[in-house]
């Protein structure tokens, strides 16, 4: 499994991390065996002897390595940035995935994409990691990535009271919003099932292309109101369970859901509860893996 993210304590706070260890772990509970690979070693001599090398497309493309004599399949799971990915890219591997129904039908690469989600850990990101509505009243959890992101913009801008947890965001924010720079992983599932309400928001190209946030079906997984930016093919995924706004209109579009007065906003309680766990039989990692151990096989 050959993630984007560096090795080391830098690699810690990339969700490209977070996200293969998770697949290693479905890999390893199907029988598999299987381990985590930083982009610094992908093409290494070592993937000769591997039977699978699973790349997770991220920020940075991998070459697959062709050595004579080598039987290694290659595969590739773009999950983020799909405007990056050419046709030239995908050319040399044995099968090609993308977390977006949409783009996986529309992609113009010269070979069939077949669609693979986000997923979640059910057995990480569940309802009963913390009692709801003790955290956060409203929590947004993430990078500034460079610029002032809209859906933090707009909460502040709304008056909600709002935690943040990121990089950068120190000089951007009112002291009192500002919660520290990392959040820890194995804390988001107790920070996500506590907070009133979990922001999410995408790049503009993956919500334009339909490449859904892993944060939304972990938060989702954990029982929480969700609210996010309007993306491709988010409703036929979460229903009504995620409520969606207009960067355009803020203050009509977002100020009631972050007001900390949930009646009439959002699904009640047992209706999150339901939507929770159809998220984690049909969108977890075991069952990512049962699709790729089955293209695997085939071919």
């Amino acid at each position: 499994m050959v993630v984007s993210s560096p090795k080391g304590a830098a690699g810690e706070q990339w969700g490209d991390t977070w996200f293969g260890r998770d697949l290693v772990a479905a890999l390893q509970e199907r029988g598999q065996q299987a381990r985590l690979v930083h982009h610094a070693a992908a093409t290494s001599p070592a993937r000769d002897q591997d039977d699978v090398v699973l790349v997770l497309r991220g920020l940075k493309a991998v070459v697959p390595r062709t050595t004579p004599g080598a039987r290694t399949k290659w595969l590739l799971w773009v999950i983020s940035h799909p405007d990056d990915v050419q046709e030239a890219e995908v050319e040399p591997y044995d099968a090609v995935f993308a977390a977006s129904a949409h783009w996986s039908r529309a992609a113009s690469l010269g070979r069939p994409v077949m669609p693979l989600l986000q997923a979640t850990n059910p057995h990480r990101f569940r309802p009963d990691a913390a009692a709801p509505d003790t955290g956060a009243s409203v929590l947004f959890v993430g990078s500034t990535r460079g610029q002032f992101r809209p859906i933090v913009r707009d909460a502040i801008s709304c008056g909600a009271s709002l935690s943040v947890f990121g990089v950068g965001w120190q000089d951007l924010i009112p002291q009192q919003c500002y919660q520290g720079q990392f959040l820890p992983n194995p804390d988001l599932p107790a920070a996500y099932a506590a907070a009133g309400v979990v922001l999410n928001d995408h790049w503009p190209d993956m919500a334009a292309q339909g490449f859904l946030s892993n944060r939304l079906f972990d938060a989702v997984a954990c029982g929480a109101r969700v609210v996010s930016d309007q993306a491709v093919g988010l409703a036929e995924v979460f229903g009504t369970g995620v409520r969606t706004y207009s960067s355009d209109n803020p203050v009509n579009d977002l100020r009631p859901l972050v007001s900390g007065d949930f009646r009439g906003h959002f699904p009640e309680r047992a209706d999150r509860l339901a939507l929770a766990a159809r998220i984690a039989a049909d969108h977890s990692f075991l069952a990512r893996v049962d699709v790729l151990i089955d293209v695997v096989r085939e071919l």
